[in-house]
């Protein structure tokens, strides 16, 4: 994923908090996924309208942290959910 693609849940992919665990998961298709606490603050900004230079700016500021940084981390944690199937571009 480059920085002006925006990436979207995939087919049947869903961001929700599990009550019973409380817990946050990603449900699909016969599949479930237990973000850790970086994945999940990425999840939450998978909007359908954010782009991936948005989702790195927001992240940068919010948590004070070097763009460049936190741009390797969304974007390596962006392909290998694409690769589950979880987002897509």
């Amino acid at each position: 994923m480059i920085g002006t693609d925006i990436p979207r849940f995939g087919p049947g992919m869903k961001l929700r908090h599990d009550q019973a665990r409380d817990r946050w998961t990603v449900m699909g298709p016969e599949r479930m996924f237990l973000p850790d606490e970086t994945a999940l603050e990425i999840l939450r900004l998978v909007d359908g309208t954010r782009s991936v230079d948005a989702i790195i700016d927001d992240l940068a500021a919010r948590f004070a942290a070097p763009r460049a940084e936190i741009g390797a981390d969304v974007l390596a944690m962006l392909a290998d959910l694409a690769t589950k199937g979880v987002v897509r571009a």
